[in-house]
């Protein structure tokens, strides 16, 4: 299922928020994980507008972290353009 890779994005997210030491960061990812856990169990999938501003948070928090974070938010960031190919429209 598609939805799968929202599911992984999430997980990546938690484990990037572990990997921060910066609590503002922390709680950022921990919002972002949440919203991909329940898009991913929700009835009907994200369209591509709110893909695509989740994308762009990705990417701000990406240049935020360094290291082990970073590197989990970048794997999120991919499992989401992943998911987003699945997506019909735009």
């Amino acid at each position: 299922m598609a939805r799968e890779n929202l599911s992984a994005a999430s997980d990546h997210l938690r484990e990037a928020a572990i990997a921060t030491t910066d609590e503002e960061s922390e709680q950022r990812l921990y919002d972002q994980s949440d919203q991909l856990a329940r898009l991913a169990t929700a009835d009907s999938g994200p369209d591509h507008g709110r893909l695509d501003r989740i994308t762009n948070a990705l990417n701000e928090l990406a240049a935020e972290l360094d290291a082990d974070a970073k590197e989990n938010v970048e794997a999120a960031r991919e499992r989401v353009v992943a998911y987003r190919e699945t997506v019909e429209g735009v």
